[in-house]
């Protein structure tokens, strides 16, 4: 599995969203301001979120106080829906893939697929059960951790 640039932006993207959400929901936000809090470019990030909005994660609202928000709770979606919608498979290799498949001739005698297999498993297991509410959660500990003045002792 490889996550590349665009599956990192539509992930981080998604990550700020779910923070907002919930702390209040309700609040579009326009694609500059994403763009600038994540160091996401914008071109870019509004070639993701046309995906993300076609698969039904996020809304857009037209108009001076427009933008985007999420259209799903963040509880309801995980880390390996939107690394499979932007990455595709991510099986290791095509003969172990759910979704793409792709058998080879060599496939009854070979010792490396069932190892292949595993390591997809052992992905899957853990990025499909990593919510984008957890994410926010882990943001938000990380951010208040980062707040904490140190503190002095003499």
């Amino acid at each position: 599995m490889k996550i590349t640039f665009k599956g990192d932006y539509a992930i981080k993207s998604l990550v700020f969203l779910s923070r907002y959400y919930e702390e209040g929901g309700g609040r579009y936000f326009q694609l500059s301001e994403i763009s600038k809090d994540q160091d996401i470019p914008e071109k870019f990030l509004e070639q993701i979120f046309l995906i993300l909005r076609k698969a039904g994660y996020l809304k857009s609202h037209r108009g001076a106080k427009g933008g985007f928000a999420l259209n799903r709770n963040p509880g309801a979606f995980t880390l390996g829906e939107i690394a499979r919608l932007i990455e595709g498979p991510l099986s290791p290799i095509a003969c172990v893939s759910h979704s793409s498949r792709q058998a080879c001739d060599f496939e009854r005698r070979c010792v490396l697929r069932p190892l292949w297999a595993e390591v997809r498993d052992a992905v899957s297991g853990i990025i499909d059960r990593v919510t984008f509410r957890d994410l926010a959660e882990r943001e938000r500990k990380l951010l208040r951790e980062q707040a904490e003045p140190p503190m002095y002792y003499i």
